[in-house]
């Protein structure tokens, strides 16, 4: 079940090649539909997020947003998507969150800052290079931005990826071959072990999303660890309440079978705030 992570910069043609792979290998695709979902799960409009992860939103909606949440959602979406397979995952921090799965190929697509603006341009119908010029550098810096407070990486440094394709001197189709190609090598084989990998990810991102959204819990900050359906919870909360919410929202996720309490409670939950610091 193919797995591929593919990072884009505005007008790297990322989307066409993530189209054609998903044609010729009936595969999924994941792009645009996580921010509907992450959007719901937060309550705001899907226009809000998308302002955000753009560097769009206006200074007080910058200031009320609950950027944490936005991470920890759409990294929930990310994994379940990859754990189902068979879809090419477009932008979201796939590449980070999927680089520790050996059979999933994180791939950046990039083009020169020329001929993005000139596609931008041709897109938008404009002969202003110098708006078309602004947006891009307006996206590339919110892709960097939120990459380095999600992840504490370099955007565009190469050995984040297993492949760099550049589709000024590679077709769309050439690019779709090479990925292909890569798929096919052993580096790239799913095994038992890389598939349960993928599914404790995600279920331990299914039970920190639904920390997050019950009420008693959504200040819970916890290691949780998954295999096999085994959940670990490990960290420190504030009092036994805490830790008894916590382990009944861990229980009632899909996919849990069981949980292993490795919980502290704090002797003195005053001091909480600050010891969690």
């Amino acid at each position: 079940m193919p797995v591929i992570a593919l990072t884009q910069g505005m007008g790297s043609l990322a989307q066409d090649i993530a189209e054609q792979l998903a044609a010729e290998l009936h595969l999924a695709t994941l792009q645009h539909e996580v921010a509907e979902r992450v959007a719901e799960k937060m309550h705001v409009s899907r226009s809000l997020i998308n302002r955000l992860r753009g560097g769009k939103a206006g200074a007080l909606e910058r200031l009320r947003a609950d950027r944490n949440a936005m991470a920890l959602y759409s990294a929930e979406e990310v994994l379940e998507a990859a754990a189902k397979g068979n879809v090419v995952i477009r932008g979201w921090g796939a590449t980070q969150l999927l680089r520790p799965v050996p059979h999933v190929p994180c791939i950046r697509i990039m083009r020169p800052f020329d001929k993005r603006v000139d596609w931008l341009m041709e897109q938008i119908d404009t002969d202003d290079r110098g708006v078309a010029e602004a947006e891009i550098r307006r996206s590339d810096q919110a892709n960097a931005t939120r990459m380095h407070d999600q992840f504490g990486v370099t955007w565009n440094e190469p050995v984040l990826f297993d492949m760099v394709l550049n589709t000024d001197r590679l077709s769309v189709d050439t690019c779709v071959q090479m990925i292909k190609g890569l798929l096919a090598r052993p580096e790239f084989a799913e095994t038992e072990a890389s598939r349960a990998l993928l599914q404790g990810m995600a279920l331990s991102a299914r039970v920190r999303a639904a920390l997050r959204a019950h009420e008693a819990t959504d200040g819970v900050d916890i290691t949780i660890d998954s295999i096999d359906g085994r959940v670990t919870l490990r960290g420190i909360v504030a009092d036994a309440g805490e830790k008894a919410a916590a382990l009944q929202v861990c229980a009632a996720v899909p996919g849990v079978q069981s949980v292993d309490d490795q919980l502290r409670v704090m002797a003195r939950s005053k001091l909480f705030p600050s010891a969690r610091q």
